[in-house]
């Protein structure tokens, strides 16, 4: 990439608002006497920093970079990359479809990739302290933890469903082959069966026997969720078991999870490549994949195929839950993380490309065997990984390996995204109160038993419509404000010109142009469109058809609040407690901490000494 010595001072300047003076100048860049300097100076104190840490245990680092690497595929290649983007590929234009997403990789997913990366780097520490840069929108780090507890909670419940599957694989038969068992009901039909001359046509008069196996003997679903009913005591201890194997695998923080990613984040592609060497050599495979391919370049003009790419990298990637920037909090400080940042976005769309291979190839098969259409038999969501895919599974030879396989592949790739995800709590509340630092596993051990009972409220009988309404509700327009919070800060509060120093003097090479211009003009647009698209498209949850009643929604709406409020009660309290007239207050708060900054004593002179040459240059 081209490099720019000089051409930040007009195109990424501090801004403070709108009030910067010429770089190098001496006066306050916000032309206030009582605030301090944008240029990287302090205003406010804030939390006990990298001066004075006194005793306390140092928050480690990654054994090397291949760890780092590692945690973040598996954070970012998760089960949505299986269920979700390949259904979401064909109904959108199949090959044409990936022209947006690409676009919206490198506009928008690399861009916050790297400079979440960069912002745990060179701070290193979680999401709540890394608002040292600006303590006014502090609130943003509660509303990442709040985001992350809820989400981490019922998604630790669909990982779930796996063990359950894998459990049932060792029976001498499936039990989603047959119409034969007690959960079974008189709708029950095999795929292509006929029954008095019609043919079975997926509608709500019949369903497949992997349809009933899933929702009456797995799930034990009720009508609605206005009728939550018991436990379903197979499901609770397949949540017990998956949260046991998250603490052990996280008790021990970044050194266990380092060593653990190795094989969890890396033989989901050895199942992967297993599972497409099958599915493209059997008969109808080609049919399947031309089906996920072949491209409807009209849709190009449709604006939700644009509005679902650029959703679809943002949700893929997962910037705006913190796990980025605490991954990166772990790195060595002159960790070069610009290719990082390329590298682990690039490979997440290409598994997701992938992925889509390996279903359709299987659904192709399924369609071939069966004589259904493959957009009949094509689904997206659970549907997809719990019901259509067993189904076609059953028709293979040795399908009990090939069930096996799946679900052990699905189990590891959800379960490396709530290691960063829980880790990302944990880290966060240890940087804010450093006493517990010392007490990190019993504050692990803590955390995973709140989530896990909050987690029981999804393995009632009416569980899956809790699941699905706090899917649905929980993260969807939090994360993209807290997303839309932090560009701001960087490119235009902190200033882009700050920040690409600061970048710069840790990985030690220039930052080019583009970055520049992404992170204060094209990425913000993108994330805004994202934004309004999200509430402009929106419809309320639904669950197999059965539609939600009015008080459900508002639970869900108020799971959304209950992150994004924490936003503004921190800004009104940054201001009450701050003393002066309501400019200074704000100013002040706008300015990063005095603990802003490299951790390391030896890093943050450096950084000084390069701050004070830069300012008087």
């Amino acid at each position: 990439m081209k490099s720019a010595t000089g051409a930040g001072a007009a195109t990424c300047g501090s801004v403070c608002p709108l009030l910067a003076p010429a770089r190098g100048a001496r006066a306050s860049p916000c032309q206030d006497p009582e605030a301090a300097s944008c240029n990287g100076g302090s205003a406010v104190k804030g939390d006990k920093g990298p001066k004075g840490k006194g005793d306390e245990p140092e928050r480690g680092n990654w054994s090397g970079k291949a760890e780092f690497i590692l945690s973040c595929l598996g954070y970012a290649i998760g089960i949505g990359n299986v269920w979700r983007f390949p259904y979401l590929c064909y109904r959108n234009g199949g090959g044409a479809f990936l022209v947006p997403y690409l676009l919206m990789l490198f506009l928008c997913g690399i861009p916050l990739f790297f400079m979440e990366t960069a912002l745990g780097q060179f701070a290193s520490t979680g999401c709540i302290t890394i608002f040292r840069i600006c303590p006014l929108f502090k609130g943003a780090g509660f509303a990442i933890l709040v985001v992350n507890f809820l989400c981490t909670m019922y998604y630790n419940v669909i990982i779930s469903y796996p063990l359950y599957f894998l459990a049932m694989t060792f029976r001498s038969t499936l039990p989603w082959v047959e119409c034969d068992n007690p959960w079974n009901t008189a709708a029950c039909m095999k795929l292509g069966e006929k029954e008095d001359g019609i043919e079975m046509n997926l509608t709500r008069r019949t369903k497949t026997p992997a349809d009933e196996f899933f929702h009456n003997g797995i799930l034990e679903i009720s009508g609605s969720i206005g009728e939550p009913g018991g436990l379903v005591w197979p499901l609770v201890l397949c949540d017990a078991l998956s949260w046991i194997a998250l603490f052990l695998c996280i008790m021990n923080g970044v050194k266990s999870v380092g060593k653990v990613v190795y094989f969890t984040a890396t033989f989901p592609f050895v199942i992967l490549f297993v599972l497409l060497v099958r599915g493209v050599t059997l008969p109808g495979a080609v049919d399947g994949i031309l089906f996920y391919i072949s491209p409807q370049w009209e849709q190009l003009t449709n604006l939700k195929v644009w509005a679902d790419a650029a959703i679809q990298i943002f949700f893929s990637l997962g910037p705006g839950w913190g796990g980025i920037v605490n991954m990166a909090s772990y790195n060595e400080f002159k960790n070069d993380n610009k290719w990082d940042s390329v590298l682990v976005p690039v490979m997440n769309c290409g598994t997701s490309i992938f992925a889509g291979f390996v279903v359709f190839s299987v659904l192709g098969f399924m369609s071939h065997q069966t004589g259904v259409p493959v957009s009949t038999v094509a689904t997206g969501g659970p549907g997809l990984a719990f019901v259509t895919y067993p189904e076609a599974i059953t028709m293979l030879p040795w399908p009990h390996l090939w069930a096996f396989l799946f679900f052990v592949m699905l189990y590891l790739l959800g379960m490396d995204s709530c290691f960063v995800q829980i880790e990302a709590i944990i880290s966060s509340v240890t940087d804010e109160f450093i006493i517990l630092r010392k007490h990190k596993r019993l504050v692990t051990f803590c955390s995973c038993c709140a989530m896990f009972l909050g987690s029981l409220s999804c393995v009632t009988n009416g569980g899956m419509y809790m699941l699905q309404l706090l899917d649905w509700y929980s993260a969807s327009i939090s994360v993209i404000l807290i997303c839309i919070v932090e560009v701001v800060i960087v490119g235009w509060i902190y200033g882009c010109e700050n920040f690409v120093r600061d970048v710069e003097f840790m990985i030690g090479k220039k930052v080019s142009l583009w970055w520049k211009l992404c992170w204060k003009y094209i990425t913000p647009i993108i994330l805004t469109f994202i934004f309004i698209t999200t509430i402009a498209f929106n419809t309320p949850v639904s669950y197999n058809n059965i539609q939600y009643p009015k008080w459900a929604i508002s639970l869900g709406w108020m799971s959304a609040a209950a992150s994004m409020v924490w936003i503004p009660i921190y800004i009104l309290y940054k201001i009450k407690i701050t003393p002066g007239t309501w400019r200074k207050k704000l100013l002040s708060n706008l300015q990063p901490t005095e603990e802003w900054g490299p951790e390391s004593p030896e890093n943050r002179r450096e950084w000084e000494l390069q701050k004070s040459k830069k300012n008087t240059s």
